[in-house]
């Protein structure tokens, strides 16, 4: 910054009001730190309402016209997961629909199902599904499958029915080990409860930066900040930006995921405090970068494109294995890779603070570093301010 010291207050208190005025008086810095939380809050998890994928299009390609054929075909109408929009012998004509993103599966029977069936050899049916939807291909995949599957298991019932003299004999030899899967966090096992969370955590940290940023830039336009450059005035202004963060994570996991009826664990206590932490870095973090920016429009332009790889390395979306060994490391200094996995671990999981202890030790190494270099660099453009005035 150049021109004139700053005439604003110098002390912590004076500088937390001081900087409190400056956000509620710039209309961009309220969309991002309040407005833009709020419509995401109701606008995000909406696509994933329905929390699974159901009546997935697909079509089964019939060349055996057989009754095992035609059963296949009616257990997989009966499954909730599909929707069968094409029943058809000619396996080109199905593929054309795959490929015109009408169907997302198909099911191939090929001919002599049934004799290979009844003659007691291996029979196989061929799956096939658009993989560019990752979600629907899944669903549409396992859906066939299990159609099969079960009439699969009826036929290899009937044959154990016929050497024993019950069908619970007959159900204990087909399956002698029991499966009882019990979904213990995500007990819909829906996409909604799986991902909102961890965007929230996302959200908070992007439109932070993207306002202390902006606010930096409109300040050095305009040839002075609100606060002067001491400080007691920096911690007074990273304590008006960590109150916003806080705020708004109390808001997203106090109030958003109740109100969307998320699975949540309880452990407000451990939640808070985290949330302390995770405001303080993340507001931390924004100063600084803060110190960079010149103009106000160009923080926004290079930190908007941040967001998606900052998903991709908290590891929510993509497993931390798959990326280069670099990554691996260098994720941790972006705050939100140990702030999704910590809200996820004690607001989800019902994690103690003890097992959020690597990522809480995380956020305060970044905290500390970049208070440490804002500190410097606030304290440095008020020498350089000085002497030129």
């Amino acid at each position: 910054m150049s021109g004139r010291p700053s005439p604003g207050p110098a002390s912590l208190i004076g500088s937390f009001v001081a900087t409190w005025r400056a956000m509620l008086g710039d209309v961009g810095a309220i969309m991002l730190l309040f407005v833009g939380g709020i419509v995401y809050s109701f606008f995000y998890p909406l696509p994933y309402s329905r929390e699974s994928v159901q009546q997935v299009p697909v079509a089964v390609v019939d060349q055996d016209l057989s009754a095992i054929s035609r059963q296949i075909t009616r257990y997989v109408a009966a499954h909730p997961a599909v929707d069968i929009r094409r029943v058809t012998p000619d396996l080109r004509e199905a593929q054309d629909l795959l490929w015109k993103n009408e169907i997302a599966g198909v099911l191939m029977i090929p001919p002599g199902l049934e004799s290979k069936v009844l003659s007691g050899r291996r029979a196989e049916v061929d799956i096939s599904g658009n993989g560019v939807y990752m979600m629907m291909n899944k669903v549409a995949l396992n859906g066939l499958a299990e159609a099969v599957g079960t009439v699969s298991a009826g036929i290899e019932l009937k044959r154990l029915a016929a050497s024993t003299p019950s069908a619970a004999q007959a159900m204990a030899q087909r399956q002698p080990v029991n499966v009882n899967a019990v979904a213990l966090f995500n007990v819909r096992e829906g996409y909604g409860a799986y991902i909102v969370p961890g965007v929230a955590v996302l959200i908070i940290q992007q439109t932070l930066l993207l306002a202390i940023t902006l606010l930096f830039g409109t300040w050095r336009e305009r040839g002075a900040f609100p606060v002067r450059r001491s400080s007691a005035a920096y911690f007074g202004m990273l304590l008006a930006f960590a109150t916003v963060a806080f705020a708004n994570s109390l808001y997203f996991f106090g109030f958003v995921l109740w109100w969307q009826d998320y699975p949540r664990a309880g452990n407000f206590g451990g939640l808070l405090l985290f949330a302390a932490l995770f405001a303080l870095c993340v507001a931390a973090l924004g100063m600084l970068l803060g110190s960079l920016f010149r103009t106000r429009e160009r923080s926004v332009q290079l930190l908007l494109c941040t967001a998606l790889p900052f998903m991709f390395l908290t590891g929510l979306s993509w497993p931390v294995e798959a990326l280069p060994p670099a990554l691996q490391a260098l994720r941790w200094l972006v705050p939100s890779t140990a702030g999704v996995q910590g809200f996820i671990a004690l607001n989800q999981l019902g994690a103690g603070l003890a097992q959020v202890a690597a990522e809480a030790a995380a956020l305060a190494a970044v905290c500390l570093v970049s208070m440490a270099a804002g500190l410097w660099r606030w304290r440095a453009e008020d020498r350089l301010v000085s002497s030129k005035v």
